[in-house]
């Protein structure tokens, strides 16, 4: 009876020992590997919002239109894909920056409307005066970015997918630094001094 046991343990032992030597050494590559391939960007063009971007390929799957703007998303079967939301409005007053007042609502207002994990940052992006703006919706982390050029001003919003939450997070910033707003070329004013 032990004859029979012990060349099963050994085999039952090996199996698993191999299986945790594979999990070692393949895991970390295919991980990589997998984020490589979300953050592979593809280009997008949008000549009704004005804009020309990359997209990571972890959120480009389906793009639905709709007036004044676009949805670009990925499903997902057993959990919420990613998704990126595009829209543009006509610039009335056709400003190349975004007012001190406007910049001054966006930066305070996770501190005045108690916003959990609020993070504002003023920029640019492809050299058009731009914000970015993180906070906490429900359990993921939503990214808003506005851009602005005399002509257009452009508002993308992203949410990641729930399955790896700091993946996407990467992608949608890889993303959005890519929007190239269309337009006349933002006017370079003298610094002071």
């Amino acid at each position: 009876s032990q004859l029979k046991v012990a060349p099963g343990m050994l085999v039952i032992g090996r199996g698993a020992l191999a299986s945790e030597f594979i999990l070692v050494q393949w895991y970390p590559y295919c991980r990589g590997y997998n984020s490589n391939a979300v953050l592979k960007l593809l280009p997008y063009h949008n000549a009704g919002l004005g804009i020309d971007m990359q997209v990571a390929a972890g959120i480009y799957g389906k793009v639905d239109d709709f007036p004044g703007g676009v949805r670009i998303y990925r499903s997902r079967i057993f959990s919420s894909g990613p998704s990126l939301t595009l829209t543009s409005q006509s610039n009335p007053g056709h400003n190349d920056e975004f007012s001190p007042q406007l910049l001054a609502q966006w930066q305070t207002k996770g501190t005045y409307q108690d916003i959990a994990d609020y993070r504002f940052e003023h920029t640019k992006i492809q050299d058009r005066d731009a914000a970015l703006i993180w906070q906490r919706r429900g359990p993921s982390m939503l990214l808003t970015a506005h851009i602005i050029s005399p002509d257009h001003i452009v508002e993308a919003n992203c949410l990641p997918s729930s399955s790896d939450e700091s993946l996407y997070r990467q992608a949608y910033e890889l993303s959005i630094r890519t929007i190239k707003v269309e337009g006349p070329a933002t006017q370079l004013k003298p610094e002071p001094g």
